[in-house]
């Protein structure tokens, strides 16, 4: 079974039944439908076959209240790139928590993690470096805190299963 299958699996089998939450992959764009907006559970659906869009759109959701899990895409604003500066400043402020989950969850499962700015007209090597010094340190917060309730369990979720491939 592909990479991104088995997470959502995995997501599947630890949150469907707890939290009326389904992850599906195969969408042209990542994507969060509350259980209102979907016939009887929420739906949480990744870019196409993307291992690392599972595990990115798993982190949102483990980071998002019970608020923002009633809301389409979690209410977050998307502006397409190119962005200006400012809006790519509240991008990085939004995925920094975001991605240090990713990466969090993706090593647990043995699957490089690379930072993504999804702006490429402002990717260079100081952006890059700069957007990882977030990463890094929205996870060493993350880590002296705790991981949220929903990502700790996820996490031990990822952690039981052989990701040998």
């Amino acid at each position: 079974m592909a990479l991104d299958r088995r997470i959502a699996r995995c997501f599947n089998e630890t949150f469907a039944r707890s939290h009326g939450c389904v992850m599906v992959g195969g969408a042209p764009e990542p994507r969060y439908l509350p259980e209102r907006q979907s016939p009887h559970r929420a739906i949480l659906r990744y870019r196409e076959n993307f291992a690392a869009s599972a595990l990115h759109e798993a982190a949102h959701w483990c980071i998002a209240g019970h608020r923002r899990r009633s809301m389409v895409d979690f209410g977050y604003w998307y502006a397409p790139p190119p962005r200006s500066d400012d809006v790519q400043t509240r991008f990085v402020e939004v995925e920094a928590r975001v991605q240090a989950l990713e990466r969090f969850f993706s090593q647990r499962i043995g699957l490089e993690f690379q930072p993504s700015i999804d702006d490429v007209s402002q990717v260079d090597d100081a952006a890059l470096s700069r957007f990882s010094s977030a990463i890094d340190l929205a996870a060493a917060r993350m880590c002296a805190a705790g991981l949220p309730p929903r990502a700790r369990h996820f996490s031990e979720a990822l952690e039981s299963v052989s990701w040998r491939r």
